[in-house]
């Protein structure tokens, strides 16, 4: 018998319908041993199914028959198919084939399955259950039944009704009217909205530092990427841990697209519904290129990924190999990924803001006014030369702070708090996005083109006389002219400024001191 059972692969962000085709044909010889053949291009995982359906059914008390040849079709038969998510289904198919669920016809047609089955019949989790149910209800499934640790994820997805079942026997005896499943309910925005409510890390644990703060509220602000230059111990990583605290809250839109790239790559607790904060990521400087920006022989998502709509934190900066920084180059224009590999391509947002911090020597100690250097000017120029031209072209605030004295740790107040300071991004991304709301795929500052610069960023008399004997008297590169002014419409939004005034040109100048000529001699 002919049984075909609906699921679906995951496919870069999205999901595709598969569908798996079982037939079940008695053996005549004397063999005592059934034949089990797969095709539509199945992978190491999906062939080991066969031992773990067989050991789960038969541990789910199923008596099947010993001379029986199974075809199973995995279709559309020109896509790889990949992972331990076809265990249910292909147990459904098998049992359905035998003729085993007679009168559940109906429900099979109308509903996917997916799950990884244990050799006792227990279901396991799976990566990528939100985005399939997206698929499912897309399709106009009725139905979709996913591994209990899965079933938060997948309800957020109204109008289809999902089951989170925990063994092979629940399935069956559901499907055969035995039992009842109670569909699982998520109150999506009650959820998303309670879960934005809990307290993070706040800047006003940060003592001084009132340049690098105001830095990161103007990159905050304007979606600018920033490094900080500073000897150890100054308090890089503390304010960068707290850049999510300044953003805009995620909206419910940008928290279901980061929730299928953290469900995908199998990073979602198991109450987890959706990811209400916004992501912090701060991979070590040993990472591989694989790892930063996704691929491998199956497709994971890389960290660049994995922080879109959030902050990439990477500290240390230098240190990374070169490769890895120069993959970075074409994700932090396009805000986007794709890999191309000889089994799959697959396309990935990565719209991230990149924070970053270095010291500004191989010692640590260059322009500390509390330690001696002990790097000479080439060492420093070396150092400096391991991030190239073409990325620092793509970070607009670039800030040298200095470590905070002992006597200002413990006499300065507490600082402004990071609700107080979001406040203010937020007035100024509202700016922004009134400002190019008809111009595509641009929300803010730091996304502009010359087009939009020559718009946007007109400077008056004086503002523009600044700018010229700034860049004559620093010595300042080419390309720091349009982060400048990029950086500067953003203060001007803070300013709530209609237009570029010298001040706020000043202030920008202010954030490019890697670009001044006499940097590091």
């Amino acid at each position: 018998m002919l049984s075909t059972i609906h699921t679906s692969a995951v496919n870069g962000l999205a999901a595709m319908p598969v569908f798996l085709e079982v037939i079940a044909t008695e053996i005549h010889s004397q063999e005592e041993k059934s034949i089990f053949q797969m095709v539509g291009l199945p992978d190491n995982a999906v062939r080991e199914s066969k031992l773990r359906v067989e050991g789960a059914m038969q541990n789910s008390g199923f008596k099947l028959p010993t001379r029986v040849k199974y075809t199973v079709n995995f279709a559309p038969a020109d896509v790889r198919k990949e992972g331990s998510g076809y265990d249910l289904p292909l147990a459904i198919g098998m049992l359905s084939a035998l003729n085993m669920l007679q009168g559940a016809e109906e429900k099979l047609t109308r509903s996917v399955f997916v799950g990884e089955l244990g050799l006792d019949g227990s279901i396991r989790p799976i990566k990528g259950a939100l985005s399939i149910a997206i698929k499912a209800r897309e399709q106009q499934f009725d139905a979709l039944f996913v591994p209990k640790e899965n079933e938060r994820e997948a309800a957020v997805v109204n109008r289809l009704k999902v089951y989170g079942v925990e063994n092979l026997t629940q399935v069956v005896d559901f499907l055969l009217g035995r039992i009842e499943l109670e569909p699982t309910i998520v109150n999506t925005r009650e959820e998303f909205y309670a879960a934005q409510a809990q307290a993070t890390v706040d800047f006003a644990d940060v003592k001084g530092q009132t340049v690098a703060k105001r830095a990161f509220e103007v990159a905050a602000a304007g979606g600018h990427n920033i490094i900080l230059i500073g000897s150890p111990g100054c308090g890089k990583s503390m304010m960068a841990k707290r850049v999510p605290s300044i953003l805009p809250q995620l909206t419910l839109a940008e928290s279901l697209e980061t929730t299928q790239i953290h469900s995908i790559a199998g990073k979602l607790g198991e109450r987890t519904s959706l990811i209400a904060q916004r992501p912090f990521r701060a991979p070590h400087h040993t990472i591989s290129d694989v790892a930063l920006i996704g691929g491998g022989s199956t497709y994971k998502p890389g960290e660049i990924s994995l922080a879109h709509n959030g902050v990439l934190f990477m500290d240390e900066l230098p240190e990374f190999s070169r490769t890895a920084l120069e993959t970075l180059r074409q994700p932090l224009e396009d805000r986007e990924i794709t890999i191309s590999r000889a089994k799959y391509s697959a396309t990935l947002p990565c719209s991230f803001m990149l924070v970053a911090s270095m010291n500004p020597c191989p010692c640590g100690y260059y322009n500390d006014p509390n330690h001696a250097c002990t790097c000479s000017p080439m060492q420093v120029q070396r150092y400096m030369s391991k991030i190239s031209g073409p990325l620092l072209d793509r970070i607009d605030i670039q800030i040298e702070i200095a470590p905070v004295s002992v006597t200002e740790l413990a006499t300065a107040p507490r600082g402004e708090s990071s609700e107080t300071i979001r406040k203010r991004v937020i007035a100024a991304r509202a700016i922004q996005t009134e400002r190019y709301k008809d111009v595509k795929g641009i929300h803010c500052n730091a996304q502009m083109t010359r087009a939009l610069l020559e718009q946007y960023a007109q400077l008056n008399e004086e503002a523009q006389n600044t700018l010229t004997r700034a860049m004559k008297r620093l010595d300042l590169s080419a390309r720091a002219y349009d982060r400048i002014l990029k950086v500067a419409r953003t203060i001007a939004d803070l300013d709530a400024s209609p237009h570029i005034q010298a001040a706020h040109i000043k202030e920008a100048i202010s954030y490019r001191n890697l670009d001044r000529g006499d940097w590091g001699e």
